[in-house]
Protein backbone atom coordinates (compact mmCIF):
# COMPACT_ATOMS: atom_id res chain seq x y z
CA UNK A 1 0.00 0.00 0.00
CA UNK A 2 1.50 3.33 -1.05
CA UNK A 3 1.05 6.44 1.05
CA UNK A 4 -1.23 8.94 -0.58
CA UNK A 5 0.18 12.41 -1.10
CA UNK A 6 -1.81 15.37 0.04
CA UNK A 7 -2.20 17.95 -2.78
CA UNK A 8 -2.13 20.79 -0.23
CA UNK A 9 1.26 19.61 1.05
CA UNK A 10 2.66 19.77 -2.48
CA UNK A 11 1.32 23.30 -2.98
CA UNK A 12 2.88 24.49 0.28
CA UNK A 13 6.25 22.85 -0.33
CA UNK A 14 9.20 25.17 0.09
CA UNK A 15 11.21 25.73 -3.08
CA UNK A 16 14.38 25.83 -0.96
CA UNK A 17 15.26 25.26 2.69
CA UNK A 18 14.91 28.25 5.04
CA UNK A 19 17.95 30.31 5.92
CA UNK A 20 18.04 29.10 9.53
CA UNK A 21 19.78 26.36 11.45
CA UNK A 22 17.52 24.66 13.97
CA UNK A 23 18.73 23.18 17.24
CA UNK A 24 18.51 19.72 15.71
CA UNK A 25 20.51 20.87 12.66
CA UNK A 26 23.11 22.43 14.96
CA UNK A 27 23.50 19.21 16.94
CA UNK A 28 23.85 17.17 13.76
CA UNK A 29 26.47 19.56 12.36
CA UNK A 30 28.41 19.30 15.63
CA UNK A 31 28.31 15.50 15.34
CA UNK A 32 29.62 15.71 11.77
CA UNK A 33 32.46 17.96 12.94
CA UNK A 34 33.39 15.44 15.65
CA UNK A 35 33.26 12.52 13.20
CA UNK A 36 35.47 14.32 10.70
CA UNK A 37 37.95 15.42 13.38
CA UNK A 38 38.23 11.82 14.55
CA UNK A 39 38.81 10.67 10.97
CA UNK A 40 41.42 13.41 10.46
CA UNK A 41 43.34 12.33 13.56
CA UNK A 42 43.18 8.63 12.74
CA UNK A 43 44.14 8.89 9.08
CA UNK A 44 46.95 11.32 9.91
CA UNK A 45 48.28 9.00 12.65
CA UNK A 46 48.16 5.88 10.48
CA UNK A 47 49.70 7.69 7.50
CA UNK A 48 52.64 8.56 9.76
CA UNK A 49 52.97 4.94 10.88
CA UNK A 50 52.68 3.42 7.42
CA UNK A 51 55.73 2.12 5.54
CA UNK A 52 54.06 1.47 2.17
CA UNK A 53 54.10 4.72 0.14
CA UNK A 54 50.91 3.86 -1.76
CA UNK A 55 48.94 3.23 1.41
CA UNK A 56 50.52 6.28 3.06
CA UNK A 57 49.43 8.40 0.07
CA UNK A 58 45.87 7.01 0.22
CA UNK A 59 45.66 7.77 3.96
CA UNK A 60 47.02 11.29 3.40
CA UNK A 61 44.41 11.89 0.72
CA UNK A 62 41.68 10.60 3.05
CA UNK A 63 42.95 12.93 5.77
CA UNK A 64 42.83 15.90 3.38
CA UNK A 65 39.30 14.97 2.28
CA UNK A 66 38.09 14.92 5.91
CA UNK A 67 39.82 18.28 6.52
CA UNK A 68 37.92 19.77 3.55
CA UNK A 69 34.65 18.36 4.90
CA UNK A 70 35.43 19.75 8.35
CA UNK A 71 36.12 23.21 6.90
CA UNK A 72 32.92 23.12 4.84
CA UNK A 73 30.77 22.25 7.86
CA UNK A 74 32.54 24.94 9.90
CA UNK A 75 31.58 27.46 7.21
CA UNK A 76 27.92 26.54 7.77
CA UNK A 77 28.31 27.49 11.44
CA UNK A 78 29.99 30.77 10.54
CA UNK A 79 27.33 31.61 7.95
CA UNK A 80 24.59 30.85 10.46
CA UNK A 81 26.18 33.18 13.00
CA UNK A 82 26.33 35.98 10.44
CA UNK A 83 22.65 35.62 9.45
CA UNK A 84 21.30 35.29 13.01
CA UNK A 85 19.99 38.58 14.45
CA UNK A 86 21.86 39.88 17.48
CA UNK A 87 19.51 39.44 20.45
CA UNK A 88 22.00 40.77 23.01
CA UNK A 89 21.52 44.42 22.04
Amino acid sequence: MQPQSNPQQQQNAMPQPPNVITTKDHSYLEDILHWNMGAIKKTNFFAGQCQDPDIQNALTQACQMHERHYDLILQHFQNANQTQPNTNA
